[in-house]
């Protein structure tokens, strides 16, 4: 009767996993990158790329942020550089809220992780195809920044 038992819960977890994946149809691109030991040197640029080829449809773009409660500011400041296909460059400041203004972290986690998805870009339509590359930097006015865990770019497909 255990064994029934464990077999349910199994096929169940697999169909969970099944209708949780197929939710995602919009994810075009995701990629994230480890900050080794939790430190973010300001000299430590992350770079994203991505080929786009539909310049029609709309995309929605997201900065996920995974940070420990070790953290020690309430926002995340971040420089993004934008570089084109054709070699135009558009620079951004981004703020990233990671706790309220009471001290309560905000996103999803247990434990001693925080995970957090913000919004950069709305229904951005890319007019040029090609290459697109995204640089992200730390822009917190400090040498290294203690408590940032991994760094990452999504874009959805909008439909």
């Amino acid at each position: 009767m255990h064994l029934l038992t464990q077999i349910k819960s199994f096929l169940l977890a697999g169909l969970f996993l099944v209708l949780l994946n197929s939710c995602d149809d919009q994810r075009f691109f995701e990629e994230s990158v480890k900050i080794d030991d939790g430190q973010w040197h300001s000299d430590n640029i992350l770079i994203f790329s991505t080929v786009i080829t539909d310049t029609i449809s709309g995309y929605d773009i997201y900065l996920d942020v995974r940070n420990d409660i070790s953290y020690s500011y309430s926002n995340l400041y971040l420089f993004m550089k934008t570089i084109f296909p054709n070699g135009h460059v558009t620079r951004d400041t981004i703020e990233c809220m990671l706790a309220s203004y009471d001290g309560k972290w905000l996103g999803s986690g247990t434990g001693s992780l925080r995970f957090n998805r913000f919004l950069f870009q709305q229904g951005m339509q890319f007019q040029i195809a090609g290459t697109y590359r995204f640089e992200l930097e730390q822009a917190m006015r400090v040498e290294v920044l203690k408590g940032i865990k991994d760094i990452g770019i999504r874009i959805d497909k909008i439909n």
